[in-house]
């Protein structure tokens, strides 16, 4: 799911505790962050933990202890939530703001869209966006249905694979690489660094160094594709914005779609097969109503956790709270898509039929709303279906209950997920 999911990257709480998790300031050695802080992250199987209910029932707008002194809020409810991601003039999400208060300078600046504000944001959003059009995506539709037909090939024949490595993950790291131009063969290096910028459970050091590891790989690929543009996105973007926009920037814009639509996409591909697996009757429904049943597991899911961070421009109000300039605010999108007010009744039961009151946030909102949520669904359309059409008595290898997730990632998900793909057996 591309950019947020926009092109969800390095991301909040590793900006917000950088040296908690080993660089050279006074917190260095420090393995984990604190569960004070990371407790947004963490869910109970498939659904956020308790306290984000509590929490968004008793203060949608809440206090969320940070390192260094700074004042942060947690918001939890759907309403404050677009709020402010909504606002235009409220908060910044500007690299800058961050720099020089959580052990980061500037010169580790990802680039990309989520950590710039207007008019930089505007200028190479503008610039990115014709790229995903549907006119544009449907182009990359066919290509799309023949990876994800031979993924399956590859396995037929097999009893027991891993559907995460085997299907979840290929499908989307060969529809980016196709997509922007890159190398198949460099899939595996980059799979390894999105998952690291985004998992904090081991602490927060390596993700902005994952960050520089893959824009340093970027900047030689634009380096050849500035001599000859390709068939890519990045040639497209070359040809027709090659004046306006620097290598730093394409670097920025590349890493954000190719991880943003990676990591994400994969875990949201395991995650929904998860699902349907061991749901007969929601499984029913792909052929009935796939649209509906996508995007109700969008929202269930939400993969995508938090927002970008925002920094808080000027003093104003959200949910009856002060919020002063300069405070630090992060938007649980997993909590915000639970909120009864905004899903309906039972907002923790999988239900494609559901009277949704608003729609989801699982592509966030407002001007760093996911650029590539058209892609996104439409691998998930293509994905879904073809894999139980092919394996329609596909059950879980394990017991659902020996399933580990990421304990505290950005971008939820799971470390593996085994199946049995031939008829009968297997734990529901």
């Amino acid at each position: 799911m591309t950019s947020l999911v926009s092109a969800v990257r390095s991301q909040v709480f590793g900006l917000l505790a950088r040296r908690f998790a080993g660089g050279n300031g006074p917190y260095a050695g420090l393995a984990m962050l604190p569960d004070k802080l990371l407790w947004p992250l963490h869910r109970d199987g498939l659904d956020p933990v308790a306290e984000m209910a509590r929490r968004r029932d008793r203060e949608p707008v809440s206090r969320l202890p940070l390192p260094l002194g700074m004042r942060g809020w947690l918001i939890t409810g759907f309403e404050p939530v677009r709020e402010v991601l909504g606002s235009l003039d409220g908060y910044s999400n500007d690299f800058g703001k961050f720099a020089g208060r959580v052990g980061i300078n500037v010169t580790q600046d990802p680039g990309g869209l989520g950590f710039a504000d207007p008019p930089v944001h505007t200028r190479l959003r503008k610039a990115l966006t014709p790229e995903f059009t549907m006119r544009r995506l449907t182009r990359l539709q066919p290509r799309i249905e023949a990876i994800v037909q031979g993924r399956l090939d590859e396995m037929v024949g097999k009893t027991d694979v891993d559907l995460w490595n085997d299907y979840a993950l290929p499908v989307p790291a060969l529809t980016i690489c196709e997509l922007l131009g890159v190398p198949y063969e460099d899939r595996e290096y980059f799979q390894k660094l999105s998952t690291a910028r985004f998992d904090l459970a081991d602490g927060a050091g390596a993700s902005l160094d994952a960050v520089g590891e893959s824009l340093t790989y970027l900047g030689g690929l634009i380096e050849r594709q500035r001599r000859e543009p390709g068939d890519g996105l990045l040639g497209s973007l070359i040809r027709t914005h090659g004046n306006d926009i620097d290598d730093r920037e394409l670097a920025g814009l590349a890493d954000g779609v190719l991880t943003g639509g990676l990591e994400t996409s994969a875990s949201m591909i395991a995650l929904g097969a998860l699902a349907l697996m061991t749901d007969d009757g929601l499984r029913a429904r792909l052929a009935d109503n796939l649209d509906d049943t996508v995007e109700e597991l969008l929202r269930y899911m939400t993969v995508v956790q938090v927002a970008f961070p925002r920094v808080a421009i000027r003093d104003h109000k959200v949910g009856g709270c002060d919020i002063r300039a300069g405070d630090i605010v992060i938007c649980s999108l997993s909590g915000a898509d639970r909120d009864p007010s905004a899903a309906g009744a039972e907002p923790d039961r999988l239900d494609p039929a559901r009277p949704m009151k608003r729609s989801h946030l699982a592509f966030g909102y407002g001007i760093h709303r996911c650029i590539g949520a058209e892609l996104a669904r439409m691998e998930l359309r293509i994905a879904y279906p073809r894999l139980f059409e092919r394996f329609p008595d596909m059950r879980l290898a394990v017991p659902a209950r020996e399933l580990t997730y990421r304990r505290a990632s950005i971008v939820f998900g799971l470390d593996a997920l085994p199946v049995t793909i031939n008829e009968g057996a297997g734990p529901r």
